[in-house]
């Protein structure tokens, strides 16, 4: 059993706060996911998550104008670097004090920071690790309020800034243009508003454009006072004696009672294109050149847009609101969406694997079943047929249809073909089920209740009730079937499981007694051993055939740790959390994997009763119950300091004057409301039928540990040595693998077809076992076209069988993604196989004529 699992993707959020951002090419999109840092590739409808963490949620993202260095800022101003080709963090930067924006300036050399009231100039470290990365280059300030707002020149040698204070100041970023005339920092006030935005033009810096929160946009022009020197201006440009910027026009586009929230410029040679979002939920865009006219507007929330961000070719748009945790990209030229993805809004409660390992499920406490395709990452189907939260999601064992149990008294099964509700079934009185489980054969479905401590027992085929299972004396916590004989196993909060039989409606021997109360129960695969969890933090190991206890873990010291904030004891002393809520066999049956409301995950070896490993969950100090020791100095007679939350941001207000007991006439909400910080637990576990991978409910969402590196990185894609003269140098001195990866990144037909002949069979096995993640469509694909022509067809069938051994189990898990290669390489093949049988017939007829003849 290999337990070398490392952290591969985070599914069930796509977006938190802070601002998003697009990759130069415009192909990808990066969103701040807690701690964490989302791409999604916008081509080939993927998304994966980096390994590294923040300190804390991150507030704002940057990426360097090469998209080599990533810059993410948490909200309590630690900054992370980056190489964002390697995905791995470089150094780490304290900026001391809360961040709302940060920008690479266009050459590279600089970023510059907006922390409160200042404004920070740095120097771009490099892509390898030093001691001291980050230099300060200068601190600009002269704002009263805070800097949420900046742009660069595109000659990277001047800012602006856009403050609460409702001015915009042009700053110069170098010390001293020149000793007689230097440039004097200039303050454009005017606006009414808080300056949402500010934005230099892109076809000279002689314009600027600024956008405040009450629909203004005001655009400002260098004024040159002094017409006769007009053409001899030095090369600063700006200086104190030659000119001043004036207002040149106003422009206002306010919507009805609502404000702008976020604001972006689109600058290119042809057109310069404006996105405002508004709080209403509606984004609006304008076309500033020749004159300022709407182009485009559309309703995409009912909340407030966060952010939005337009791709450098100026056709997508991309849209974030923090309330409902939306991401949206949207082609506003065709009109229609690119992306489309929502997590859900309250915790989820429940996840289950289709059989083949390639979907995933879950349930949440918004009533929301959501199927997530696990190697893309992407949600493609969302189920809102429920009114109360889901307590239990499971998939047929044939993976064609889903099944959950809510809160609200039902049990629904959905259709995955047609993603429709096919059949619900009820209880003849009202009952809360919150535990589900469905037989082997798919036909048996089993529920059990919370309030009334019964088991209801329908047929799926009909959806008839067929029996009640009364005995326990507390809520049916869970359910689970064998997966060999048609008995099922229930945990209940009266301190006993018992072992039912269906089909005769009672318990098959005398129940299995615990000291306290059962929260978890699970099958071994083949069906001899049940091991259950209960609430003295205990894994109990049963003997099903003869209901003996064969073994017990003590799992108290593994799951306890981490102190939540309001907590007297520490996090050694603390009675909370410190039991498994769920757990789960490995796939063969070796290990057991276990969860509970800590921020921990045990995974157990179960004949040595030994602990394996332990997987933090996260490290993310905006949730409660990471850290294991608080800071005294934190604590006052009131209370904790980091429960009082100092910074009144939109969403908070939102909150406030979305809350439906609101006075009207009140424009600050209610005041008395607080947001908590939310606790990290898991409340679910799930292991991989295939084996490689497992997942995780955690507070941040659906977590994904695999033993596949699907996030690899090609050290040739850095490398811009990349031309013929040097793969054929590598040719000649046997470097199979680099010649044969630089020539598919040439992409030249004859150099590669050069290439691939030229490695010896025996040489073949390495080839493949060093290549690349990345190139491995493009060489399915091109054995594809070579087996077609069938010009060395046992030197390609050997490139085959390599390929498929090796990469066989990346290749089931993304089948979807290699369907054309795996078509092309089965006609290709086919077509062979039958020639060479027509010629071994042909051969064979004429064999037996020769020898009749003789």
């Amino acid at each position: 059993m290999k337990f070398g699992f490392k952290f591969s993707n985070l599914c069930g959020t796509v977006y938190k706060q802070g601002n998003v951002i697009f990759t130069p090419d415009g192909n990808s999109l990066l969103s701040g996911v807690g701690n964490r840092v989302t791409v999604f590739d916008l081509i080939s409808n993927t998304s994966a998550t980096l390994p590294f963490e923040n300190r804390s949620n991150i507030s704002v993202l940057a990426l360097s104008p090469d998209a080599s260095l990533l810059l993410s800022v948490d909200q309590d101003g630690h900054a992370v670097l980056a190489n964002f080709q390697r995905r791995v963090a470089l150094s780490y930067l304290n900026l001391n004090g809360f961040v709302s924006s940060i920008k690479f300036s266009p050459d590279g050399r600089f970023f510059a920071v907006a922390r409160e009231k200042q404004v920070q100039v740095w120097r771009s470290p490099g892509l390898l690790k030093e001691f001291a990365p980050f230099v300060l280059h200068r601190t600009l300030a002269g704002h009263f309020d805070e800097v949420i707002s900046l742009d660069w020149s595109a000659d990277s040698r001047f800012l602006i800034s856009g403050s609460k204070d409702l001015t915009v100041r042009v700053h110069s970023v170098i010390a001293a243009q020149s000793a007689s005339s230097p440039f004097v920092n200039a303050t454009l006030s005017g606006h009414r508003d808080i300056v949402t935005g500010c934005f230099f033009s892109s076809a000279c810096n002689d314009t600027i454009f600024s956008v405040s929160q009450d629909g203004a946009l005001y655009v400002w022009h260098w004024n040159v006072e002094n017409l006769a020197d007009q053409n001899n201006l030095p090369a600063s440009r700006w200086s104190a004696g030659q000119g001043r910027f004036v207002l040149k026009a106003k422009h206002y586009f306010m919507q009805m009672n609502t404000k702008v929230s976020c604001a972006t410029l689109h600058k290119s040679i042809q057109r310069e294109l404006l996105v405002a979002g508004f709080t209403s939920g509606i984004f609006v865009l304008y076309n500033l050149l020749p004159e300022f006219s709407a182009v485009h507007s559309l309703s995409i929330s009912q909340t407030a847009i966060s952010t939005v961000a337009v791709n450098p070719s100026g056709e997508w748009l991309a849209f974030g609101t923090t309330h409902l945790g939306q991401l949206l990209v949207w082609e506003w030229q065709s009109e229609q969406y690119i992306l489309k993805q929502q997590g859900h809004s309250l915790a989820m409660s429940c996840l289950a694997y289709s059989p083949d390992g390639q979907l995933l499920a879950t349930g949440a406490d918004d009533g929301k079943v959501k199927v997530w395709n696990g190697s893309s990452g992407y949600c493609f189907v969302t189920f809102s047929d429920h009114n109360g939260p889901v307590s239990g999601v499971v998939f047929s064992p044939v993976g064609n249809a889903l099944l959950s149990s809510s809160l609200d008294g039902s049990v629904r099964a959905f259709d995955l073909t047609r993603y429709r509700n096919f059949r619900t079934m009820t209880s003849p009185r009202p009952a809360q089920f919150c535990s589900l489980a469905l037989d082997p054969s798919g036909d048996i479905v089993c529920a059990g209740v919370l309030d009334t401590f019964e088991i209801f027992v329908w047929s799926l085929q009909t959806g008839r009730l067929l029996d009640v299972l009364a005995g326990h004396q507390g809520p049916v916590a869970a359910l689970s079937f064998n997966p060999v004989q048609p008995i099922m196993a229930s945990a209940s909060w009266d301190g006993s499981s018992f072992l039912w039989d269906v089909f005769e409606g009672t318990p098959v021997k005398e129940s299995l007694k615990h000291q306290t109360d059962v929260l978890a129960v699970a099958w071994r695969p083949d069906g001899r051993e049940l091991c259950t969890s209960s609430l003295d933090g205990n894994l109990s190991f049963w003997d099903v055939h003869n209901c003996v206890l064969v073994g017990t873990i003590e799992g108290r010291k593994d799951v306890g740790g981490g102190r939540r904030m309001s907590d007297r004891q520490t996090a050694a002393n603390s009675a909370s959390g410190k039991a498994f809520t769920s757990v789960c066999y490995t796939a063969d049956g070796s290990c057991v994997l276990a969860g509970g409301n800590s921020k921990y995950v045990c995974l157990y070896e179960v004949s040595q009763r030994l602990l394996l490993k332990k997987f933090q969950i996260s490290h993310n100090r905006s949730l409660d119950g990471v850290l294991d020791f608080l800071n005294s100095k934190h604590m006052t007679e009131a209370g904790p300091l980091d429960l009082v939350n100092n910074r009144t941001t939109a969403s908070v207000l939102e909150a406030r004057l979305s809350d439906a007991h609101s006075l009207p006439g009140v424009h600050q909400g209610d005041l008395s409301q607080r947001q908590l910080r939310p606790t990290l637990r898991t409340r679910g576990v799930a292991f991989c039928p295939t084996g490689r991978a497992w997942a995780a409910l955690s507070t941040e969402g659906l977590l994904i540990y695999s033993l596949d590196e699907h996030m690899s990185f090609d050290p040739f894609q850095l490398d811009v040595d990349v031309t013929p003269e040097n793969i054929l140098r590598c040719l000649s001195d046997c470097q199979w693998l680099k010649a044969l990866v630089m020539a598919f990144q040439l992409n030249e037909h004859a150099l590669m077809l050069q290439v691939y002949e030229s490695i010896p069979i025996d040489a073949i096995q390495l080839v493949v076992q060093g290549l690349p993640l990345q190139y491995l469509h493009r060489i399915l694909v091109f054995l594809g076209s070579r087996l077609d022509q069938g010009h060395h067809l046992e030197y390609d069938l050997i490139w085959t069988l390599h390929l498929m051994n090796f990469f066989g189990h990346i290749l089931k898990h993304q089948s979807v993604q290699h369907l054309d290669a795996f078509r092309s390489l089965q006609k290709a093949i086919c077509h062979q196989h039958e020639m060479l049988a027509n010629l071994c017939d042909d051969n064979a007829s004429l064999l037996d004529y020769m020898c009749s003849m003789a």
